[in-house]
């Protein structure tokens, strides 16, 4: 079976230059597939949680990586690394649906290399940020959305910028590029039992990243 969407699910809204965001991209068996996909990686990279730098305070979402890279933060600061910070093995692949979404809307960027899966429980929120970590700032961000619908806001690329808020859905993807790649972004709240994709609630976001320098360009 095919991970491609249809070419009706390419037309995609521009909230800000940048920032394109493109509802029902997975429909529901790309979604069901994907999850699928997701509880596979979670058994050989079980979700932790991360803490902030420095202070040691835990994150409100749990998260785990596919891919040669994930990202992880902890007292001694967000970074990348090759294998998960609990069990010490190496990251599962990206799955296959995941790399099938950033060929279609990122046609142009080098591979990912990197897949943060974030688990939002009903109280988990995530606190206006960039995503700066990476050498590659070319390549754009790819956001994928599972399960309950969240309120998403986004700014420009200083954290006193004014900011809007619309809604993401299960199956909805989301581009931060070009002008929008470090825009600060976050997520306010989580519309609880707004699907039925995941067995007790929640929402999964697959945040899809080049990490290194493009071979093209370094």
């Amino acid at each position: 079976m095919s991970d491609r969407v249809s070419s009706a699910s390419l037309r995609g809204i521009e909230i800000i230059a940048g920032l394109i965001h493109y509802p029902g991209f997975l429909d529901r068996p790309a979604q069901e597939r994907l999850r699928d996909a997701l509880r596979e990686a979670v058994r050989a990279a079980p979700l932790f949680t991360p803490r902030m730098p420095r202070t040691g305070k835990p994150f409100t979402v749990r998260m785990t990586n596919c891919g040669p890279l994930g990202w992880v933060s902890d007292e001694a600061g967000y970074r990348y690394q090759p294998t998960h910070p609990v069990t010490g093995a190496p990251w599962p692949p990206i799955p296959k649906i995941a790399l099938a979404a950033w060929a279609e809307l990122a046609p142009e960027a080098p591979p990912p290399e990197a897949c943060l899966v974030n688990f939002y429980d009903g109280s988990a929120r995530m606190g206006l940020h960039q995503d700066r970590d990476e050498e590659e700032f070319s390549a754009p961000v790819l956001s994928l959305s599972l399960g309950d619908s969240c309120l998403f806001r986004v700014g420009g690329a200083k954290r006193s910028d004014k900011t809007r808020s619309f809604d993401l859905n299960s199956g909805d993807a989301l581009i931060l590029g070009g002008p929008a790649r470090l825009a600060f972004h976050g997520v306010d709240r989580i519309r609880g039992g707004s699907s039925t994709l995941l067995e007790g609630g929640g929402r999964i976001n697959l945040t899809l990243r080049r990490v290194t320098l493009d071979p093209r360009r370094a």
